[in-house]
């Protein structure tokens, strides 16, 4: 079958590209909303240059494709177009540094690692990240090694789009300035590059100024958050954030990525190579680090593997890995279909917070009066009764959470008659220091003793 696509790379891996991209779209619409979907589809309507937990792409997005449907898979178009454009691009950047058969195995890669399939379903900061850190790697490097004003726009405009998708970006620019400072300091000195710096400053500003406004609330819970509170080291964290960059990117793809940038030395003498590999270092070390006091998702450094995936496979061309590359897709693809087999017919074994989801509002709303107000106990549950509820009802979270969005718009005295979803029973105590009358009237077991929603009836809030 390889053989077959080596025929015309640049035709088979455009093919690939959009029938995973179609594949996707049909996908996403058999799965219900996770919960953090919900939550950043709620700010697509309420649109703002910032949010508590992160910076406003993410809402810019979803708010576009409002327009072509607000289901689930309209919803996750998002993905579908950012990681669709992310493919095109490695294809092309690979091209550039190697040649069309190498750029297909890029996108081979691409496609069959399990980090890259799970983006491609469940929406979050991470899908506009992953498309403007492709598109500002990209024409960073064709502004650094080209040097055409056009170029340096281009990177300036897509380093500040990246910027507005996540605060974590900032480790790309970090590297791209190592990058300089090592190897072309000349550039510090180029007008142009200013002009960049002064496009991307423009485009962050607004998000700058909302933060000023409101406190630097967003950046201080991004430190918290990221934060572990002590130096005690946790080995624990540590292993498993490791063994998980094998897991993600593949047992074959990670071992090849790894090891050839210890032995090629991040490419040092490879000018364009080693722009690449500081990507990967800069983002993966980081996150390493802080895993050795705090559990790392998974997700947080997958961004690195943009680059990661045009350095394995321009290593599997130079040193004629054909036989590891096979293997390697063999294992990624496994990985990647029982994954997503699992999503489809077993969701309740993985994600237990996504399964039945839809079910538990509409059973939810059966209970439903006129007048009523709708909460929840957790930022999940209150996003998910705004999405599933008819009309899409404004929803609140009535019992002690996490600080969030939420809190941020909420009104004096919010607290009245109506229903609240809970799916943590032990905060019944809190719902009865907030309201007189607080009667259980469901309680809905989605999954035998590891998700039960309860539904309380609450009227007459306690005046604080």
């Amino acid at each position: 079958m390889l053989k077959t696509l080596y025929k015309s790379p640049k035709k088979s891996a455009y093919t690939l590209i959009i029938l995973m991209a179609i594949f996707s779209a049909i996908y996403n619409a058999f799965l219900p909303l996770h919960g953090d979907e919900a939550y950043y589809w709620m700010w697509s309507h309420h649109l703002q240059w910032g949010y508590y937990d992160h910076p406003p792409m993410i809402a810019f997005m979803i708010s576009l494709t409002n327009h072509i449907s607000q289901s689930e898979w309209g919803i996750r178009l998002v993905n579908v177009f950012s990681f669709t454009i992310a493919a095109f691009y490695v294809f092309k950047f690979t091209t550039e540094l190697s040649d069309e058969k190498t750029a297909l195995n890029a996108v081979l890669i691409f496609l069959s690692v399990i980090i890259v399939n799970a983006g491609y379903i469940i929406t979050t900061t991470d899908a506009p990240t992953i498309l403007f850190w492709t598109l500002s790697l990209y024409y960073t490097y064709r502004a650094i090694f080209f040097a055409s004003l056009r170029e340096y726009i281009l990177a300036g405009i897509m380093l500040g789009l990246l910027m507005m998708s996540k605060y974590t970006s900032i480790l790309l620019i970090v590297s791209i300035l190592i990058f300089i400072f090592i190897k072309r300091r000349d550039i510090l000195s180029n007008s142009k590059f200013y002009l960049a710096l002064l496009i991307a400053v423009a485009i962050v500003s607004p998000m700058v100024w909302w933060n000023y406004k409101h406190d630097w609330i967003s950046f201080l819970f991004q430190i918290h958050h990221g934060a572990s509170g002590s130096f005690k080291i946790n080995f624990g964290s540590f292993t498993t954030f490791i063994a998980g960059q094998f897991g993600i990117f593949s047992p074959v793809f990670a071992w090849v990525l790894f090891y050839y940038l210890y032995k090629e030395k991040l490419f040092y003498k490879n000018d364009k190579l080693f722009f690449l590999a500081l990507s990967v270092v800069v983002t993966i070390g980081l996150f390493l680090y802080k895993s050795l006091f705090k559990t790392m998702g998974l997700n947080f450094d997958a961004p690195a593997y943009i680059a990661g995936v045009i350095l394995v496979s321009i290593v599997i061309s130079k040193y004629d890995l054909k036989k590891t590359f096979k293997v390697g897709l063999i294992i990624a693809l496994i990985f990647t279909i029982l994954g997503r087999y699992l999503l489809l017919f077993h969701l309740d074994i993985i994600r237990t917070e996504m399964y039945n989801s839809d079910k538990v509002v509409h059973r939810f709303a059966t209970f439903a009066k006129p007048g009523d107000k709708f909460y929840g106990d957790h930022l999940a549950t209150a996003s998910y009764l705004k999405y599933y509820l008819p009309n899409h009802p404004d929803t609140d979270v009535a019992t002690h959470s996490r600080y969030s969005q939420f809190d941020m718009w909420r009104k004096k005295d919010f607290l009245q008659n109506g229903l609240v979803l809970m799916r943590n029973h032990k905060k019944t105590a809190q719902l009865k220091k907030l309201y007189k009358n607080v009667k259980l009237i469901d309680t809905y077991v989605v999954v035998p003793k590891r998700r039960i929603f309860y539904t309380y009836r609450v009227s007459d809030p306690i005046k604080r």
